[in-house]
């Protein structure tokens, strides 16, 4: 039996009959399409999405960039079980999607990205926005998605589709390979019918493993973990994907071994567990960075070492440290020169903690009550940035973290990306629930946050989902406020006014740099960007594109609006500039180095200075062999 259809129709109909399936729990693998048309796919997918719309839902975005961004927010809150498809047009519509890509698969999230693609017949050559590649026919501008794609496909005939579409499932729900996965549809073959068989469009379910670890490995992890005397995990994104929280919280509390989180692993212990030590690395607490330091053997779980978490190699210094690498990828596994045990984060958690029952395996007194008290200390610190001695006045930027702190409960969702809040919020933030901390930092990618809001709400639509965003980050992309708007979907925006690129402004100054460039201000006699504010309003520009807005003068005004917004059902802003810290309010310093090489050679004292700095760090710097 065959049914005919145009490549494009055929495509969405296998997609609507796909699921995914991990512990017993069935769900649609692609449970929408965002899209935005041109002449490169109005007639194929846009038409196809229009016949059979009971099959696939769809959204309509205004950038493309930004609808990759929703769908990985759509996907990180459904635990990779569940993403989006995006469809363009040719030329700019496809490469706009090059950094939502490169951000998907960075962060082994999966979305499936439907480019168009010129002529595979060539009739008109070149058609409308057609790179013309003189060395090669078969180049087009979306051979610029084959790096930053788990896999790529570009569909010249129909019959095609149909082992590349398989493929493209494989990889999307593969643990392991998971990330943007690319099927380049030239428009002429969107549009051309083909006999299917009825078995393409069957209902496919497609399990998500959970493989557990190598007896050999197992027992050869067990010897380590018993052996140590200052052990430390370090809690990465693969926590939250394998949903291991409950089994890492079972680990540490029977093994009493600290737990220092990534950015991505931030939650996978709530902040009031015992063994919650807080953030490490570049912006991590002062606690967890000196156990660290101190740490005879590393667990890493989930975990891809980023320089972040590292400290660019200078971190982990304890001349004795070994890793051990609890990873499903094994090359993540392998890092460090470690002891890898490559199995889902889950079940080589309940492994583990099976394996070192029997034998009461636990820290020594004297070590946990030494992080516990440092944690404690460090608490006192947050509640000092939190700290409001006049509410009728500016906020600080962690003082604003702090009204939000006040307010929020364990449903909230915060999400942000880039800036100096991540840092801000890496070191102080209280994270409630396993989903609550939701940081993309592996691209850091700005303009990431309000796109994302609305793929987590449309995820997790009866939780408060906020889009924290300084004023750098907005100007980046607000353009999603306007499908926010038109589609109801309440997301919640916090804009924090602070004119300019803070978190570089603040890394130019401390190599160098003099904050040259970061500043959103008028430029000044000599080439610098140090006049006055620019008048940029931007809550009249959220308002503009459809958004309700409340404006916050005063800590009083903020933790009015914000709960005023918590409440809301409607998209809704709240605006407020902040002061500059001071050294009560201000946020903690980092507690561990980055490397951001300086100048070698220079004449401005600022940089000399930093330069010396710089030598000193880098000469401190180890290689785990």
């Amino acid at each position: 039996m065959t049914t005919r259809l145009t490549v494009a129709q055929a495509l969405v109909r296998f997609l609507s009959a796909q699921y995914t399936e991990r512990d017993g729990v069935r769900q649609r693998l692609i449970g929408a399409t965002w899209g935005i048309f041109g002449h490169g796919n109005v007639a194929g997918i846009g038409q196809a999405l229009l016949e059979y719309p009971e099959a696939m839902p769809y959204h309509q975005g205004r950038n493309e960039q930004a609808m990759v961004h929703a769908a990985v927010g759509y996907a990180r809150q459904s635990n990779r079980l569940s993403t989006h498809a995006v469809t363009t047009s040719i030329g700019p519509g496809a490469t706009n999607l090059v950094t939502g890509a490169a951000l998907a698969t960075i962060n082994h999230l999966p979305v499936l990205l439907l480019p168009g693609d010129v002529f595979a017949t060539r009739p008109a050559d070149p058609v409308l926005q057609q790179l013309e590649v003189p060395y090669a026919g078969d180049v087009s501008v979306n051979d610029c998605l084959r790096p930053v794609s788990k896999y790529f496909d570009r569909i010249t005939r129909p019959e095609a589709l149909i082992p590349s579409a398989l493929n493209a499932i494989r990889v999307l729900t593969d643990p392991v390979e998971t990330g943007a996965v690319t099927l380049a549809l030239p428009q002429d073959v969107q549009a051309e019918a083909y006999d299917w068989p009825e078995e393409f469009f069957a209902e496919r379910v497609w399990t998500v493993r959970r493989p557990g670890a190598d007896p050999t490995e197992l027992a050869e992890a067990v010897r380590i973990i018993r052996a140590a005397k200052r052990p430390l995990v370090v809690a990465g994104g693969g926590v939250h994907h394998s949903r291991a929280e409950a089994a890492l919280a079972e680990f540490a509390g029977t093994t009493g071994i600290p737990v220092a989180s990534t950015q991505a692993g931030k939650g996978s212990l709530r902040h009031d567990h015992p063994q919650d030590v807080g953030g490490i690395g570049h912006t991590g607490t002062a606690t967890a960075d000196e156990l660290a330091r101190t740490a005879d053997l590393v667990i890493g779980v989930g975990t891809r070492y980023t320089d972040f978490t590292t400290a660019s190699g200078t971190l982990f210094s304890n001349p004795d440290v070994r890793f051990l690498n609890l990873n499903i990828a094994p090359f993540d596994g392998h890092k460090l020169a470690g002891q890898p045990l490559v199995a889902d984060a889950r079940s080589g958690l309940t492994e583990l903690t099976d394996a070192l029952r029997p034998h009461a395996h636990r820290v020594a007194d004297s070590y946990a009550t030494e992080y516990t008290e440092d944690k404690e200390r460090w608490e006192q610190r947050v509640d000092a940035c939190y700290e409001v001695d006049e509410p009728d006045t500016r906020p600080t930027q962690p003082q604003v973290l702090g009204a939000l702190d006040e307010l929020a409960d364990e449903s909230d969702i915060l999400i942000n990306a880039a800036g100096s809040l991540p840092g801000d919020l890496h070191k102080l933030w209280r994270t409630r629930s396993r989903d609550q901390y939701h940081l993309e930092y592996g691209y850091s990618c700005m303009g990431y946050e309000i796109p994302a809001a609305i793929g987590v709400k449309l995820a997790a639509p009866d939780r408060p989902v906020w889009a924290l965003v300084g004023d750098g980050t907005y100007l980046m992309m607000p353009t999603e406020i306007v499908t926010a708007v038109q589609e109801g979907i309440a997301i919640k925006v916090l804009i924090i006014q602070n004119h300019g690129y803070a978190s570089i402004g603040g890394l130019s100054e401390s190599v160098g740099g003099e904050r040259f460039g970061t500043a959103y201000r008028y430029p000044s006699e000599d080439g610098a960007y140090t006049g006055s504010p620019l008048p940029v309003d931007l809550a009249a520009n959220a308002a503009s594109l459809g958004m309700r807005v409340l404006r916050a003068k005063t800590v009083r005004d903020l933790r009015e609006s914000l709960a005023e917004a918590r409440a809301a059902d409607t998209p809704t802003c709240v605006y407020v500039e902040t002061q500059t810290a001071d050294t009560v309010s201000g946020a903690p310093p980092a507690q561990a180095w980055w490397d951001v090489p300086v100048a070698e050679t220079a004449t401005r004292p600022s940089a000399v200075k930093a330069r010396e700095l710089y030598e000193r760090h880098v000469s401190t710097r180890r290689r785990h062999l």
